[in-house]
């Protein structure tokens, strides 16, 4: 996709350049349990420093409501920022401004203030019609950062010029969340596998009865359409169940754990994929020559449910075929399992990839083409 690129601003000597980045980093008592995507950002702002620019940082955190909340306080970003890149200024949390999640024109003038260019390096916000996103771009000359533009060129060749077999993995919670993104990948995956707590809309439109489990009833019939159209979904054979009086999370408070098939018994909860089921779809992922990999196979944050998840990523991490993580949850789910560094490409924006994989295009990409008309949530 043709976004400028950071060679494209030309001569950045003593010139200030305003990066919006995604430094929207898991915190755990005012400590970063992950900094990821402040490592994400280093390629660019490296760049930017060598080519004798002044740099200035900005990003959300959290959802503080429009308002300064010292609980979503940029600081202990900016001292890790400060670890990684000494002489990188980092603004406060761009959300403490309600003019920031409506593009509101005056947040974007004081913003950018006083800045010669323009660098969009948040792939994680950019399908978001924010102010920092969409705003600059309208008055500074603009660039896609490293970050921004590796996503691009990875997520946009899934569309155009993946190499087959092609294979499909989307998880999750909801069928709702990602039936616009099914119905793009069915346009150009081999093979799509469906679950995580998503399949059982699938299961119950095939007329399984998935006891208390996830269940969206209004969309039984568009999942029951895309079956009948005769479309590549593979949908699991044996789910892992937790039984009446279990809770997620707590083992501890009892609950029976059982594998059973498509059907479970009233009252009982699919929670993982079952292990025959895992096994078929690591025979599928074996013979791919690309993978894309959205969302985990169940819930795999308690140890009772994690087996489908861990197996199918052990699966991806071992495809000899190009492997891509969308992000999100299955990006979480992969490091937990020590197997992100063997995906060929992990994506940082779970929302992000799953729109660009669907529309082909987001609203911060088409700012940087100087484009109006996208809108984003």
């Amino acid at each position: 996709m043709d976004v400028p690129r950071l060679e494209d601003l030309g001569d950045l000597d003593g010139r200030r350049v305003l990066v919006r980045c995604d430094f929207n980093v898991p915190l755990a008592g005012g400590v970063i349990t992950d900094d990821l995507r402040i490592r994400a950002a280093i390629p660019t702002l490296r760049y930017l420093l060598d080519a004798g620019a002044q740099v200035t940082t900005c990003s959300h955190l959290g959802r503080p409501g429009g308002s300064p909340d010292p609980a979503y306080s940029m600081e202990p970003v900016r001292a890790r920022l400060t670890e990684l890149v000494p002489g990188v200024e980092l603004l406060e949390n761009l959300r403490f401004d309600p003019g920031e999640m409506v593009d509101d024109t005056g947040f974007t003038e004081r913003l950018i203030e006083g800045h010669d260019a323009y660098v969009n390096d948040a792939f994680g916000a950019s399908h978001r019609s924010h102010a920092s996103v969409v705003g600059p771009p309208r008055y500074l000359p603009s660039a896609a950062g490293r970050l921004l533009a590796r996503e691009v060129e990875v997520l946009s060749g899934l569309r155009n010029s993946a190499r087959h077999p092609f294979v499909g993995i989307l998880g999750g919670a909801k069928v709702s969340d990602k039936l616009g993104v099914i119905g793009a990948l069915l346009d150009v995956v081999d093979e799509l596998i469906v679950g995580g707590g998503m399949c059982f809309t699938f299961l119950a439109a095939k007329g399984a009865n998935v006891g208390s489990s996830l269940l969206e009833e209004d969309l039984i019939e568009d999942c029951a359409r895309l079956l009948d159209s005769g479309a590549p979904i593979r949908l699991p054979l044996d789910i892992t169940a937790l039984g009446p009086g279990g809770r997620i999370g707590d083992p501890a408070a009892g609950g029976e754990v059982r594998q059973v098939g498509t059907s479970m018994p009233d009252g009982w909860m699919g929670l993982d994929i079952g292990p025959g089921s895992a096994v078929e779809f690591c025979d599928v992922i074996a013979e791919a020559r690309t993978v894309l990999w959205n969302g985990p196979m169940g819930v795999f944050e308690d140890p009772r449910f994690n087996a489908g998840t861990r197996t199918v990523a052990e699966a991806v991490a071992d495809c000899r075929g190009f492997t891509v993580v969308g992000g999100g949850d299955s990006a979480a789910a992969a490091r937990q399992f020590g197997l992100d560094d063997r995906m060929d490409h992990v994506s940082t924006g779970g929302g992000a990839a799953l729109e660009l994989i669907e529309k082909g295009d987001l609203p911060g990409l088409a700012a940087l083409r100087g484009e109006d008309g996208l809108t984003g949530n």
